[in-house]
């Protein structure tokens, strides 16, 4: 699993574009959001890369949570 501090995320909207955003490429990935703290766990066949792609795509640059 993988977590990411995402902090333009603030919203529901914002979790609803990053779930489709990353179903799209991988259908099978299991996303956990804390809005409060900005963060994302993410369980996925993708890299850490990837995953950081993707959320830099649509719209959410983020890095890697310790």
């Amino acid at each position: 699993m993988s977590k990411f501090n995402v902090p333009d995320m603030s919203c529901g909207h914002c979790k609803a574009a990053i779930e489709k955003a990353i179903d799209a490429v991988d259908g099978d990935a299991v996303l956990a959001f804390d809005l409060d703290a900005r963060t994302v766990d993410i369980s996925s066949r993708l890299n850490d890369a990837e995953l950081a792609e993707i959320l830099n795509k649509e719209g959410y640059p983020s890095t890697m949570a310790v």
